[in-house]
């Protein structure tokens, strides 16, 4: 698969990814999430490949639109092994200035609280009983410092926008 072809699948994957998830379309019923499921399936088991074969999509190779593809792909993985898999991977891309750090810390926060640890960049909400709220938060006193490095708002500022979209 040339860089060309890649490219062109990754941000093919990415609009169906973004298309199925629409908002607009509502809370989705069993039907559409057992659709989103076999999708985040395919995805998963396709990047995995792409993965296995040549490593993590790089900026370099395949643009900045189609490494952040890659990215929600591995943020969607359906196996938490695989998406460990995948931070790893990403976090060497993003050593090398090939991946966005700022989308690698959503993927960190993800895959450890997939595992049932603290996020470091309070990326990751659940429905609390007062609406949205962050998941537990490691070290909470050093958060901002830790966010600032990826390039990421304040965490009041992140907080707010949330909460404001949580009512659109």
């Amino acid at each position: 698969m040339t860089d060309e072809e890649l490219r062109d699948e990754l941000l093919r994957r990415m609009e169906m990814d973004q298309a199925m998830r629409d908002p607009a379309k509502g809370v989705p019923g069993d039907k559409r999430l057992a659709r989103l499921q076999r999708l985040d399936e395919g995805n998963t088991a396709w990047l995995y490949s792409v993965v296995a074969t040549r490593g993590w999509p790089l900026i370099s190779q395949v643009g900045e639109r189609a490494a952040r593809a890659a990215w929600l792909l591995a943020l969607h993985a359906t196996s938490r092994d695989v998406q460990r898999l995948f931070r790893e991977v990403m976090a060497d891309a993003v050593d090398s200035d090939e991946a966005s750090a700022r989308d690698f810390a959503y993927l960190e926060d993800r895959v450890r609280v997939r595992s049932g640890r603290p996020q470091l960049y309070g990326t990751q909400f659940h429905n609390g009983g007062d609406g949205l709220e962050p998941m537990p938060i490691e070290d909470r006193e050093l958060l901002d410092e830790r966010r600032r490095a990826m390039g990421l708002e304040p965490f009041a500022d992140y907080e707010a926008f949330i909460r404001k979209s949580e009512g659109d």
